[in-house]
């Protein structure tokens, strides 16, 4: 729960304007009517989109579970925080969960070469920038030694 706890005093740290609440047990996060039992002055409980767990394998247990219950669809685990876009499939995967991760992946890795071209261009700017200073210091210094 501590893990939970971080991770929603994080977002709110980055992110005050998103409504975000935990730790919130799955039923009262996902169902308004347990929701309006167990919290019933949160704004998120009964409504929430995104549900962090506290460790991989609690995830990957729930999620599986949710999916196969309601028959939804599921993408995921979805990794973050890598250099490149990696996901992984767990072996009971079906062919919908296959091409849903791969399509999720396709995804990431356009965002990842636009975040990459992006600083490569912010780098030639700023390159391109040290050498006009550069160039403007070794002008006023070569103008100060000639006097």
């Amino acid at each position: 729960m501590e893990k939970v706890r971080a991770a929603t005093h994080f977002v709110h740290s980055l992110r005050p304007d998103i409504l975000v609440a935990g730790p919130i047990q799955y039923d009262a996060a996902v169902d308004p009517r347990v929701a309006a039992t167990k919290l019933p002055d949160s704004q998120v409980a009964g409504r929430a989109t995104v549900l962090i767990f506290p460790d991989l394998n609690t995830g990957n247990n729930t999620y599986k579970a949710v999916q196969r219950s309601a028959n939804a669809v599921a993408i995921g685990p979805v990794l973050q925080g890598l250099n490149r876009p990696v996901n992984d499939l767990f072996r009971g995967a079906l062919v919908a969960d296959i091409v849903n991760t791969v399509a999720a992946t396709a995804v990431q890795a356009q965002g990842s070469v636009y975040r990459r071209n992006r600083r490569a261009r912010e780098r030639k700017v700023l390159h391109r920038d040290e050498l006009r200073a550069a160039d403007q210091l070794r002008s006023q210094m070569n103008t100060r030694w000639a006097d």
